[in-house]
């Protein structure tokens, strides 16, 4: 008799592929009692076909055990550099208390958005049936919620020694200029499952995030703030998976059926348009706020929009999309959008959560440099008239309200695509009521959904009709002073985190801590 072998059989390991599927695809299974099509309603009614979810393909196949140990490093080396950043007085390392602003741009408006992006992609993962769809939109959104947290980390040690960064997330809630990004996502997250996706993953992530994150992070790192950087560092892995998974959700849907080309294509238009025009913010930062620059935002937008998107869009023509309606306007402006916007907060910047101040004579010279065709004939003379008001005692500030877009939000100070010294005004009848646009682009964006732009939170209208006053208000008080009740209801120390930068403590703290007379830096305009 032949003796059995007991020698147990060896099963073969998985290979990365067939191991992700099954800690993912493996996960899903059919309804019984309810229908499909009751358990998942969002992904059919925006009109996009999908006959097989399996052909979602995931770039990076991270299994949730993986995804935690890789995410868990990077949190040890980040949170060590913060510490040691802390310890040595980073803060004061900075070039210039200048910079302290854009930290504050970026903590009111960047950093609550990438808590509503964990939201958003929290709610898509939801809606869609397809698992492999879910599992990346969960990725993304625990994503999302670390990006918040640690930039809430890093940035709140400035809290100790700077003004107005006391408190983001109200000030993202309430002041004006901040419903500008507010409203981009608030627009998205209110869209479809798969418009969403578009609109943040690829429209956003991988067309147009280079040009919100580059300037911040290389400025960061250019102005001494290597905190800023670090976070940065932590978070571009998972930004290079979302820039790819970007462009995977858009090829998945076009691939998917034909009728789904022309949806695609209606989006990329509108989210497009949207993210250039709340990029507005970054171009000022990128041209007026950082004390060393980086690079201009016509040069920034020439590298990353005009021969990275043109690639990209080129590579996309195969399934029959295009460049995106507008883009050669956005191209048009590249050469004053951030002097139009810089010029602006500094009308305005009473009532907003940062100082503005009037470029110094060696920083008008870079723009005139940089923009040799615009700069010295339409924009320095505005800033040369508001240097001539403060030296004589009478720093200029704007005490009414603008015109807002009705589509992006944004004050109407856009000039005509081919005259720049026009403001560029469009308007449209809904219901027997007009509503203004900045442009073509906000127009055409609003007359494809009206019924949804019509009930935008306009913030000058809301002021006017007195709901941005501290509850109790009584605006019939006699030497009632609606601009401190605004400012109270923003959270907003009036002369501290706002206003005239030569006037504020930040400036004053600055040369009393580190003995640098920052008046004698300042050379007078020519």
């Amino acid at each position: 008799m032949t003796q059995a072998n007991s020698t147990p059989r060896s099963t073969p390991r998985l290979g990365l592929k067939e191991r992700y599927a099954m800690m993912t695809r493996g996960l899903g299974w059919e309804t019984t009692y309810e229908s499909m099509d009751e358990v998942f309603p969002y992904d059919k009614f925006e009109g996009i076909k999908i006959h097989d979810w399996d052909k979602w393909e995931d770039p990076f196949r991270l299994t949730m055990d993986a995804y935690w140990k890789f995410q868990g490093e990077k949190e040890k080396k980040l949170y060590a550099i913060i510490d040691a950043f802390q310890q040595n007085n980073g803060q004061f390392n900075v070039s210039d208390p200048r910079y302290l602003n854009t930290l504050k741009l970026f903590l009111t408006g960047v950093s609550p958005l990438e808590y509503a992006a964990h939201r958003g992609y929290a709610m898509a993962g939801r809606a869609f049936r397809g698992v492999g769809a879910r599992v990346a939109c969960q990725m993304q959104s625990i994503d999302e919620l670390r990006h918040a947290q640690t930039q809430f980390h890093t940035i709140s040690h400035f809290n100790k020694f700077f003004h107005g960064l006391h408190d983001p997330q109200h000030m993202h809630d309430r002041v004006w200029y901040l419903s500008v990004p507010k409203s981009y996502f608030e627009d998205a997250m209110s869209a479809g499952p798969f418009e969403f996706v578009t609109a943040i993953s690829f429209s956003f992530e991988y067309v147009l995030t280079n040009l919100l994150f580059m300037p911040f992070m290389s400025g960061a790192a250019y102005n001494g703030d290597m905190a800023t950087v670090t976070f940065g560092f932590s978070a571009q892995s998972d930004e290079s998976r979302h820039m790819t998974l970007g462009l995977e959700v858009v090829k998945f849907l076009l691939e998917q059926d034909p009728d789904n080309v022309p949806i695609v294509q209606k989006w990329i238009d509108k989210w497009f348009w949207r993210g250039y025009r709340l990029l507005t913010l970054v171009a000022m930062m990128m041209d007026y706020m950082l004390p060393k620059r980086v690079m201009s935002w016509s040069e920034a937008w020439e590298m990353y929009f005009e021969k990275n998107g043109g690639a990209l869009f080129q590579d996309l023509a195969r399934y029959g999309i295009r460049l995106p309606k507008y883009h050669e306007v956005a191209t048009k402006e590249k050469s004053r959008l951030s002097h139009e916007a810089w010029a602006t907060f500094n009308n305005y910047g009473h009532a907003a959560d940062f100082n503005v101040w009037v470029p110094r004579a060696e920083e008008m010279a870079w723009l005139s440099e940089k923009y040799p065709e615009t700069f010295d004939r339409l924009y320095r003379p505005r800033f040369e008239w508001l240097d001539a008001q403060e030296k004589a005692g009478k720093r200029w500030f704007n005490n009414t309200l603008p015109m807002l877009c009705q589509t992006c939000q944004i004050p109407m100070f856009f000039t005509e695509p081919d005259d720049p010294t026009k403001i560029c005004y469009r308007e449209s009848t809904y219901h027997g009521m007009k509503h203004h646009f900045c442009s073509d682009g906000c127009k055409d964006v609003f007359d494809g959904e009206p019924e949804k732009y019509v009930q935008a939170w306009l913030p000058v209208h809301q002021i006017y009709q007195g709901n941005c006053f501290p509850e109790g208000t009584d605006p019939t008080a006699p030497g009632f002073n609606p601009l401190a009740a605004v400012l109270e209801y923003y959270h907003i120390n009036n002369g501290a985190d706002n206003g005239e930068f030569n006037t504020s403590p930040d400036k004053a703290n600055w040369e009393r801590w580190t003995g640098q007379d920052l008046s004698s830096s300042q050379a007078k305009v020519a």
